[in-house]
């Protein structure tokens, strides 16, 4: 392991000096090894804590309830999932912190250095349906806003009014405000995103902390009853249940854990970026969890009605200022999460196809437009909806996953030589046929499809499972079918 470490140093220093020599077809600034690593534990820290603390993970920890799960079966799903999460994410960052290089660059070992964009485009399509689904998001904590300070916008809220593809005019209004926010962030490059994410985890935090409070003195703690689903279920049924909702949690992480090696590669250290997934996983997931069940409660007796959507409790609120200083807090940190997880790794992923053309700025725009063209207000409409949509999101990422995880770990043994993944000689370490790797393909494509079609045939207990499946597939193919063509060679 200190060789390997040691190797992807030296290679990192020549890179600093011999940048030229790389293919122009596979490399740019953005692409290339980094010359300096400086981020520390609080940066990873705070990245799990805009994850976490958005909007979407707010609602998706919600609509476990209509899975018909007591508060405490809920709570601890989320926490035996968010721990497989920890665990997953350090598998995944450890060879991008090592080499210094971002997901598409890292492909290039498993899948060939051309290769390499079949699992940057499926990863980069994926981000922008997230990039869409989180705009989205904090899009509807504006129009909370907007409502709440002019009353008389409200015609113009409703789709059926006044409207366009399934989305309200003010809804409209608001979804670009915060499309073109989040692009002018973005464009500032990564020092200004890593500020901003530094600010956006501990300030949602206080606003939970404050709305949850509000809401358990007015609603009096013996008045708050933590079963709040529909359909209570007991003893071993809610085995199955429970694991349906683990799974769920994994998915709905599985694309920032894909992603997470665009960051990780900023580490000063992989122990720096172990110390700040613990801290931003399993130890802040526990407080998230507890506030979300506790917050989830409490809207039951004080507006009579159960409420799972942070931004809409906040609405019910009867003070124009807490409305608003909730609203905006969820919708920043919702922007701080949609930025570092689903506009930075499509960036990568696209310049990836051509460095030359198409810049790491550019690639955001391009995930930043495609986003408007799926509408997705549609994605995320419903607890029932937003299972399917992390099933067949999913399914696609779990075998880009497996593939990855199988080739660093079992294929590679954690060893990688930098400059190849750079070079189109057909010497080079990662050629392969061509510049693609037929195996890696293959495994992707076997496992994506047979996930696939547990989401479109299975039950919906099963399909959730769509990660797993996936991943679990490629795993093993890649892995079996590498081996056997190793020794045949």
């Amino acid at each position: 392991m200190t060789n390997s470490l040691e190797h992807a140093g030296a290679a990192r220093e020549a890179a600093a000096h011999d940048t030229p020599e790389y293919d122009p077809r596979l490399t740019n600034e953005d692409l290339a090894p980094l010359r300096e690593q400086r981020w520390t534990s609080y940066n990873f820290f705070a990245f799990w804590m805009s994850d976490v603390h958005s909007v979407g993970g707010y609602v998706t920890a919600g609509s476990l309830f209509a899975l018909g799960l007591a508060a405490w079966q809920v709570l601890v799903a989320l926490l035996i999932g968010i721990s497989i999460v920890y665990l997953l994410c350090n598998l995944v960052a450890r060879p991008s912190q090592a080499t210094g290089t971002p997901y598409p660059v890292i492909c290039r070992a498993s899948f060939g250095v051309l290769g390499a964009n079949v699992p940057a485009i499926i990863r980069g399509l994926i981000a922008v349906a997230w990039y869409g689904i989180q705009t989205y998001l904090a899009s509807h904590s504006l129009v909370i806003v907007a409502l709440t300070l002019w009353p008389r916008l409200v015609p113009y809220a409703d789709a059926q009014q006044y409207g366009f593809a399934g989305l309200s005019l003010l809804g409209w209004i608001a979804f670009v405000a915060m499309w073109v926010l989040q692009a002018a962030v973005f464009w500032n490059g990564m020092e200004a995103i890593r500020k901003f994410i530094d600010f956006c985890g501990p300030a949602v935090y206080v606003v939970m902390f404050l709305l949850a409070g509000y809401l358990v003195m007015a609603a009096g703690w013996s008045n708050i009853d933590l079963n709040l689903a529909e359909v209570s279920i007991t003893g071993w049924a809610a085995v199955p249940v429970m694991l349906t909702a683990i799974a769920l949690v994994v998915s709905y992480f599985s694309g920032p854990m894909l992603n997470y090696g665009d960051f990780a590669r900023y580490g000063r250290s992989f122990a720096a970026v172990r110390r700040g997934n613990l801290l931003g996983l399993p130890l802040n997931f526990l407080v998230f969890a507890l506030l979300v069940v506790v917050t989830a409660a409490a809207t039951q007796p004080v507006f009579g009605e159960l409420i799972t959507d942070p931004v809409e409790t906040v609405a019910r609120l009867d003070n124009a200022y807490a409305v608003v200083l909730g609203a905006l807090t969820f919708m920043i940190a919702t922007i701080g999460i949609n930025i570092v997880a689903n506009f930075v790794s499509p960036a990568f992923d696209f310049s990836n196809v051509n460095p030359q053309k198409i810049s790491w700025r550019a690639g955001g725009m391009i995930a930043a437009v495609g986003s408007v063209l799926i509408t997705p207000w549609n994605l995320y409409s419903s607890p029932e909806v937003i299972h399917y949509t992390l099933d067949t999101l999913g399914a696609f990422i779990g075998p880009l996953y497996g593939v990855l995880i199988a080739d660093y770990y079992l294929i590679k043994k954690r060893r990688i030589v930098v400059d190849d993944l750079y070079t189109l000689r057909s010497d080079g370490s990662y050629h392969f046929h061509r510049g693609y790797n037929p195996t890696a393909i293959g495994a992707t494509a076997v496992g994506a499809v047979l996930a696939m079609v547990v989401v479109l045939f299975g039950s919906s207990e099963a399909a959730a499972y769509s990660w797993f499946i996936g991943a679990g597939i490629a795993f093993l193919l890649h892995t079996v079918v590498s081996r056997r063509r190793t020794r045949t060679a």
